[in-house]
């Protein structure tokens, strides 16, 4: 049964991060390379070749670029993280060249507006494939390599990289304009990438005060599996000491626990407020 269950969430994790790809592909190929606009990382940097040369799809030079990428990481990163980051690869490289072959011309024409709708759609399709385990290679490969050793932002230390690949369109494309809506997806594809990248690990902090935390802590240990830490209170009005119970849980946990001491004491007094980084077992590791 958990090997079972262990093909069934790997089959869910590729299905999401094919999905991931692909709206990233369709980010780029839809609104961003019929404009002449670029981004950053190897996408970015096939963008500036296929401006310079006219005739080099962006899914060859993006396979290209990142298995030599992948073959750097090899050591660092591992057998496992490389041959994962290769199958992205080369999923990513179809549906880049697939859907260049399909928008010939911008899905709309405003400029401004294919900047903010590729970048967003970039920006969310790299996020759900890097929460499910999957990559774009490229940057991404790089900036893991960092995070490995480094607590960093990944829209940040990306942020960082890409200045210069964006800066290097204008060698191809000549056009100031393009240029800066380039800047312009390159921030809001950092903007975007960040909230799903942290959405999907957002943590949250509970703090319980009821007469029946005890019960409450069981059945959050027994249902959730999640632990629980009572911390010794005093009222300073009803003059009693009490105990208090602290929760720390994944957003995906959140509406279970608030049902579960909903369903116990309905009338305890609960404080929820989110955290802003969550160290240790079953949480992330911590990188100095």
């Amino acid at each position: 049964m958990k090997k079972e269950n262990r093909i069934l969430k790997e089959i869910n994790n590729w299905f999401f991060i094919c999905i991931g790809l692909a709206v990233f592909a369709f980010g780029w190929t839809a609104f961003l390379i019929p404009h002449n606009m670029t981004g950053g990382g190897v996408s970015g940097i096939a963008a500036v070749i296929y401006f310079a040369t006219g005739f080099i799809p962006v899914g060859m030079s993006t396979l290209i670029l990142n298995l030599i990428l992948a073959g750097i990481a090899w050591r660092v990163l591992g057998k496992k993280f490389v041959i994962n980051s290769v199958i992205c690869t080369l999923i990513l490289s179809f549906f880049l060249n697939v859907g260049q072959l399909v928008f010939t011309q911008p899905l709309v024409d405003d400029v401004f507006m294919c900047a903010l709708i590729g970048a967003g759609l970039a920006g969310f399709g790299v996020g759900l494939a890097l929460n499910y385990g999957g990559n774009t290679g490229g940057t991404d490969i790089i900036v893991l390599m960092i995070n490995k050793y480094r607590n960093a932002s990944y829209g940040r230390v990306t942020l960082y990289l890409n200045i210069g690949i964006v800066l290097s369109s204008y060698l191809s494309v000549g056009s100031i304009e393009k240029l800066v809506y380039s800047i312009v997806v390159m921030f809001a594809y950092t903007f975007i990438s960040d909230i799903i990248i942290d959405g999907f690990k957002q943590t949250f902090q509970f703090l319980v005060f009821s007469s029946k935390n005890k019960e409450i802590a069981e059945k959050i240990n027994s249902e959730i599996h999640r632990g629980a830490t009572f911390i010794k209170g005093y009222g300073s009005y009803s003059k009693e000491e009490s105990d208090i119970l602290l929760i720390i849980a994944h957003r995906t946990d959140k509406v279970n626990i608030i049902r579960i001491i909903k369903q116990i004491d309905d009338t305890s007094f609960i404080s929820i407020s989110k955290a802003n980084s969550v160290f240790g077992k079953n949480f992330e590791q911590l990188k100095v």
